[in-house]
């Protein structure tokens, strides 16, 4: 079997799926088609990939013959963000009759009123509903997905749950730098905890929560300490703001870092913060902070969270992006410090078990082997490739709460 996965470049988010599907199955061959080199905005944060050590990688804009057979001839083909001059030979695949996947976000997070618009209507029917009698499957990259789909009316009853999947082999290596058992006392009580915050510093995510946070836990006489991760237009505004709240000796902006300084400063803490509002479409932090065994507090309207955390069991979430409710969670871990080593223990097996990128091939090639068998495919029980349910999506009420724009 030969499975083709297409998107504009391979990245560190995508890449534990592929480097899992092209090493676990001897009878499948995999190949991942880069349509254009990475941006150097993405360069610059530390996403560049060795391409010379990616065996599976093709590079349409350097080989377009090679890439073209694989996208036309695969016996299973994946579609991510692709554009320009490959609409066409994405027409052509998913009106074969072969096996393929659409790999989506939202289509629709700025509100989903937009579906109106006659221009945007005639390319969505252009893009999905064309094959809605096809052997066409979307893979749902975030929890309300399918609601926006299911308003254009396409992919009827072929909707399954999908992500960014990290690397269940390096689970072992995913422990905390400060083990729990060192870091609280027997009775669960710690001195000082350790709270992370990571993102790309913009509207949209939200990292004032973080910084008034740590000036209401100051004021409440608690002891902790707060990494906020990352670069953007925003940082000078909040170390303005945290020097305003006197909290600048215990909250650290970092400035940026790379993907695998990020994972040691989660390692590092005890709680996550993830602060982000509907318009992110996953949220690739959240299950990188699960499996470093966190114990998160996270915003229920960003993608990845309604997929990954169950409230009170292994994750708390807030709703409406209220930051008095999200205040609430997090003095609640405070308040009740055992469940933090418990909502962390319980976050990491959810991604160790399921929502790492091992279990994501796996279900897509036993799914992949069904249809192609002759057999009705049968949608997992639960995680990756399970039907993805109809979730309301933020209203029009919650855009005008916003800047309701995508950065």
């Amino acid at each position: 079997m030969v499975i083709t996965f297409v998107s504009n470049y391979i990245n560190h988010h995508q890449l534990p799926f592929c480097e899992a599907i092209s090493s676990l199955f001897e009878d499948v061959d995999f190949y991942f088609v880069q349509t254009m080199p990475m941006e150097e905005k993405r360069l610059s944060m530390g996403w560049a990939m060795d391409e010379s050590a990616l065996p599976f990688l093709v590079l349409y804009y350097k080989d377009e013959e090679r890439a073209k057979e694989l996208i036309l001839k695969s016996d299973v083909v994946l579609f991510g963000w692709t554009e320009g001059k490959l609409s066409d030979l994405r027409q052509e695949r998913l009106s074969s009759g072969k096996l393929s996947f659409c790999v989506s976000e939202r289509i629709y997070r700025e509100g989903q009123w937009k579906f109106i618009s006659p221009k945007g209507l005639l390319n969505k029917r252009r893009e999905h509903y064309a094959f809605r009698d096809k052997p066409v499957y979307l893979l749902c990259t975030g929890a309300f997905v399918a609601s926006d789909f299911s308003l254009i009316r396409s992919y009827p009853g072929k909707m399954l749950k999908w992500g960014y999947f990290p690397d269940a082999s390096k689970a072992s290596g995913s422990e905390k730098n400060t083990p729990a058992t060192g870091a609280f006392s027997e009775d669960n009580s710690r001195e000082e905890i350790k709270i992370c915050w990571a993102g790309r510093l913009i509207d949209l995510k939200h990292p004032e929560f973080a910084v008034k946070v740590a000036a209401a836990l100051k004021k409440a006489g608690y002891s902790f300490k707060m990494d906020l991760v990352g670069d953007g237009p925003l940082k000078e505004r909040l170390k303005a703001m945290a020097l305003e709240e006197e909290v600048s000796d215990i909250v650290n902006i970092t400035g940026g870092k790379s993907p695998v300084e990020v994972l040691e400063y989660m390692r590092d803490a005890d709680v996550f913060l993830f602060t982000s509002n509907y318009l992110e479409g996953w949220g690739a932090v959240v299950n990188e902070a699960m499996q470093s065994g966190c114990a998160l507090v996270a915003s229920a309207e960003a993608g990845a969270v309604p997929f990954l955390i169950k409230d009170g069991e292994n994750g708390l979430t807030y709703k409406g992006g209220s930051y008095e409710d999200f205040e609430s969670k997090v003095k609640h871990l405070f308040e009740h410090r055992d469940e933090i080593r418990h909502l962390g223990e319980n976050a990491k097996k959810t991604i160790d078990g399921r929502w790492n990128a091992e279990h994501a091939a796996k279900e897509l090639v036993r799914f992949c082997r069904e249809f192609l068998s002759g057999k009705e495919p049968m949608p997992a029980a639960e995680g990756p490739m399970s039907r993805a349910e109809v979730i309301s999506a933020p209203g029009f009420l919650r855009t005008l709460q916003e800047k309701n724009r995508l950065e």
